[in-house]
């Protein structure tokens, strides 16, 4: 059973895994284990996977018309209460919203891996109680296994958005404690899963223990902040990016006449898609570092501009309004049922549609 297709599903969360764990074995065998990101890999890693996928999420509403005027309150109003948020939480210090931004960019992060598996779970109609329970704990234990360990040895030499944004409330031995039951709790997630027969579900399997994997190299082994950066997004970001073109071509399939922009989704496919992404998080990456972290300017510009606190409560918040309402849209947009009754012929006609074309 697979969530989009058998060759889909393999690329974008296995082959995006593979080429994590070998780009993560790469920065050990060169010694760049234990140094910053380059701009090289800020450019090919930050901008070009973790806030392109950012602007994916125009596909699946702002980009389709039906869609946005089916929820226009939720989707105009949304990013207005957000920046609102923002600003407040900034004008109480930067730091408390960096910190905010970070926890509500790890509950985008652990949810994503947990809807996938959810998803798959849908799929495969597996409804009994028990396998719920054992999936749950399964998909949860991989990511906040390592999560609870990073805040039981804090400071480590990388960080979410900036220095200090999680809080080090934790003793150590609770990191040593969470990795151990992560451990076994994939080991009974592995044995029920054996004992049941299940595993067809090989998807699912697949998501659970690439995520188990990359989060433990990218948090627990990771000595710098490329390693981290390089496992950390590229199975998050590629992963998204491909759910939301699959959503637009099914959009566009079942769509007559097609909008514009399904249409050139449809004719140029994943390069117009994905050169449009990178474009759009190149110039947003552009405005933070001439406006405020002043660090790549061989990558976007050595003119900067200083603003003074005051503007600056504006300026941060209105800049990652595009990440923070990612993070709380995706909790509305991808639920299946009568709130999203676009969402499922969607992804079925894309799927019947990448059958027609691997059956050519």
């Amino acid at each position: 059973m697979w969530l989009f297709d058998r060759r889909t599903d393999l690329w974008a969360f296995g082959g995006s895994a593979a080429v994590a764990v070998g780009l993560w074995l790469l920065i050990q065998v060169t010694g760049l284990n234990d140094e910053a990101t380059p701009a090289w890999g800020f450019l090919i890693f930050v901008v070009g996977v973790d806030v392109a996928h950012v602007w994916a999420t125009a596909w699946r509403v702002y980009l389709d018309g039906e869609e946005l005027q089916r929820r226009s309150r939720l989707y105009l109003l949304g990013p207005v209460l957000t920046l609102a948020a923002g600003m407040v939480l900034h004008a109480m210090g930067p730091g408390t919203f960096w910190r905010a931004m970070a926890y509500l960019a790890v509950f985008h992060f652990v949810r994503q891996q947990y809807g996938f598996v959810n998803w798959y779970r849908r799929k495969g109609q597996e409804t009994d109680r028990a396998s719920e329970i054992v999936d749950t704990l399964a998909i949860y234990s991989a990511t906040l296994g390592p999560l609870v360990w990073w805040h039981s040895h804090l400071p480590r030499p990388f960080h979410w958005f900036v220095q200090g944004d999680f809080v080090p409330l934790l003793p150590e031995w609770t990191g040593t404690a969470a990795l151990w039951t992560q451990t076994a709790l994939l080991l009974v997630y592995v044995l029920f899963h054996l004992s049941r027969g299940a595993a067809q579900v090989w998807g699912k399997h697949l998501v659970v223990f690439t995520t188990a994997l990359c989060w433990w190299l990218s948090i627990v082994q990771s000595g710098g902040d490329l390693a981290f950066t390089v496992v950390n997004v590229i199975p998050h970001g590629v992963p998204y990016v491909v759910l939301c073109a699959r959503y637009a071509r099914g959009r566009a399939a079942l769509t007559a006449p097609a909008p514009s922009w399904m249409d050139l989704l449809l004719r140029v496919r994943w390069p117009a898609y994905l050169a449009l992404l990178v474009a759009v998080a190149f110039l947003e990456e552009a405005a933070w570092d001439v406006t405020i972290w002043h660090d790549h300017p061989t990558l976007f510009s050595s003119f900067s501009l200083d603003f003074p606190d005051a503007a600056r409560t504006i300026l941060v918040p209105l800049l990652a309004l595009p990440q923070a309402w990612h993070y709380v849209l995706d909790g509305f947009i991808w639920r299946g049922g009568p709130k999203n009754p676009l969402l499922g012929p969607a992804l079925q006609a894309a799927q019947r549609g990448s059958q027609a074309i691997s059956a050519q």
